[in-house]
């Protein structure tokens, strides 16, 4: 109360970062980071995530101080400002879709969100309510206490009079030239475990690519390939990255067989690789029908893992691999 008093004294202002450092909680603070003020950080003694309300992105997700998120240098400061020339914006972001039906929505995609610390390393962020979708986003991150495990979650609730039918779409960026590892589904639609975008609108079923190949129950995909946006089918729940910096992102989140899958082709997991600068990694959710009032969610869970980066000519071991997501993740399909 004392404090309160020497505001309403002197008629200051608190300005909002300090604001915000108010609300600190254990593993959580405020600071500026790539050009933006009062971003909110949540950390234990090896992991370090920076979350932005600037289009409601992540910023980092680091491992003892490296960085998996992919992020432009020249977008330092970036801020949407409806009416001027935009950006493809770079970071962990997350996204509604299907994505070729969906209308624009740049309030959701670039616009400023509001965010709060709600706990323990834990923080949520909240779009403004979107007329063109008819919905508005909440999202909520959690890391662990030790390890590098983060949950992500986001909340689609319809603010409409009607019905809409969204799916939630993760569009996080990594760091670029690694590798991925989708274990595939003994049931599936795609021949080769995956579709392949083009050449133009195309969507080839049978594609063949010196970069991509089934092995030991994954499909592998070691470098850029020609046509960089990849579609799968697999309803194993989880995927791995391993980037150039030896860490392995894996990211799990839940799958659902018996529902539809309103993407083009059904997809529930999608990549696309931009030369070797970046990979966004998109895990997908199911069609979802929501009520007026009603809200939805989708709950990824994100571990980085040291792992060495294979050297030229070697194979990464895919039994090993496996067994070290089981043991650090927890039992999988």
């Amino acid at each position: 109360m004392k404090w309160l008093s020497i505001m309403i004294l002197t008629g200051s202002l608190v300005p909002v970062g300090m604001a915000r450092a108010v609300e600190k909680e254990t593993g959580t603070e405020i600071t500026p980071f790539f050009g933006y003020e009062d971003c909110i950080v949540l950390k234990n003694d090896k992991v370090r995530v920076v979350l932005t309300e600037h289009g409601g992105r992540v910023l980092e997700y680091s491992f003892q101080g490296e960085n998996s998120i992919y992020l432009d240098l020249s977008q330092q400061g970036w801020q949407y400002k409806p009416g001027e020339p935009t950006v493809e914006p770079t970071g962990g972001r997350l996204d509604i879709g299907p994505e070729n039906i969906i209308p624009p929505h740049p309030r959701l995609w670039f616009g400023l969100w509001k965010g709060k610390v709600t706990g323990p390393r834990t923080a949520q962020l909240v779009s403004q309510p979107d007329e063109a979708t008819g919905v508005q986003l909440t999202r909520e991150f959690c890391l662990d206490e030790q390890s590098s495990q983060l949950r992500v979650t986001q909340f689609i609730k319809n603010i409409s009079g009607e019905e809409k039918n969204w799916c939630h779409w993760s569009r996080t960026f990594a760091t670029g030239g690694g590798m991925v590892f989708v274990p595939l589904s003994r049931e599936r639609r795609f021949p080769r475990g995956y579709i392949m975008y083009g050449p133009g609108s195309v969507m080839q079923f049978q594609p063949e690519d010196p970069a991509i190949g089934e092995r030991d129950g994954f499909l592998e995909i070691k470098a850029t390939p020609e046509y960089p946006k990849l579609g799968m089918d697999s309803y194993e729940g989880w995927f791995a990255y391993l980037g150039k910096n030896n860490l392995l992102w894996v990211k799990r989140y839940p799958v659902y067989p018996d529902r539809a899958y309103n993407e083009m082709a059904g997809l529930t997991l999608s990549i696309w690789y931009y030369r070797n600068e970046m990979c966004e990694l998109e895990p997908i959710g199911p069609r979802e029908s929501i009520d007026p009032g009603a809200e939805v969610s989708f709950t990824q869970q994100w571990w980085l893992l040291p792992y060495d980066y294979p050297r030229p000519g070697q194979s990464v071991d895919l039994d090993h691999l496996r067994a070290r997501v089981i043991q650090e993740t927890g039992p999988i399909r």
